[in-house]
C-alpha cells in the first residue's frame, strides 16, 4: 500500500481514530509520518492533533558531569555526583523537605561536645557577643565572653569548669 500523503513510498504507519462515530484512517510512509509528527506537535500540544500522534516526548534532564537523570535517582535513590544536587535542586527540595522537615543541614542538635560542635557553638556565641556589644548590653556580653573563653580552652586541650 502506498503512502496516502506522498503516493510514492510504501506506507508503514496505519493510524485509525474513531470520533463521534466517524472513522478516520490514515496510511503513511515513515518520512511523511515524521514530517507530520514534527509539524503538528510543534503547533499543537493538546486536542485532536496531539491525541492523533500521542503525547509529546519530554527529554529527561541529565547531569552534565556524570549523566545521571532524575529518573535514575527515583529508581535507585542515589545521585551520581555532587553536581547532581545543583542540577536537580528544584526536584530534590520537596522530597528532602518531606523526609527531613527542613532542607538545611545543621548536624546534631543538643549537647554536641565534639570539636565541630564546639566550633559551631563558638561561632554562634561570637555572633551573640557582637550583637550584645552593639546593643550596649555589657553584662550579657561579659557572660558570653566568659563562655567563649571556656570553649577556646577546651579546643586548645584544657578543661572546662562549667
Amino acid at each position: 500500500m502506498l503512502c496516502q500523503r506522498c503516493n510514492k513510498n510504501t506506507a508503514t504507519v496505519n493510524y485509525v481514530q474513531v470520533t463521534n462515530g466517524k472513522r478516520f484512517e490514515c496510511n503513511l510512509c515513515a518520512a511523511c509520518y515524521a514530517d507530520l509528527y514534527d509539524g503538528f506537535t510543534a503547533k499543537a500540544d493538546s486536542g485532536l492533533v496531539a491525541g492523533f500522534f500521542g503525547p509529546k516526548k519530554v527529554r529527561a534532564k541529565a547531569c552534565p558531569v556524570c549523566g545521571t537523570t532524575y529518573a535514575d535517582y527515583e529508581r535507585t535513590g542515589l545521585l551520581g555526583c555532587t553536581s547532581c544536587y545543583d542540577v536537580f535542586k528544584e526536584d530534590l527540595i520537596p522530597s528532602i523537605r518531606q523526609i527531613q522537615g527542613k532542607v538545611q543541614h545543621v548536624g546534631k542538635v543538643g549537647k554536641n561536645n565534639d570539636e565541630l560542635g564546639l566550633y559551631r557553638q563558638l561561632k554562634a556565641l561570637q555572633e551573640q557577643l557582637e550583637a550584645a556589644l552593639s546593643g550596649k548590653r555589657f553584662i550579657e556580653a561579659g557572660r558570653l565572653n566568659k563562655r567563649i573563653d571556656e570553649i577556646k580552652k577546651i579546643l586548645k586541650g584544657g578543661e572546662s569548669n562549667g
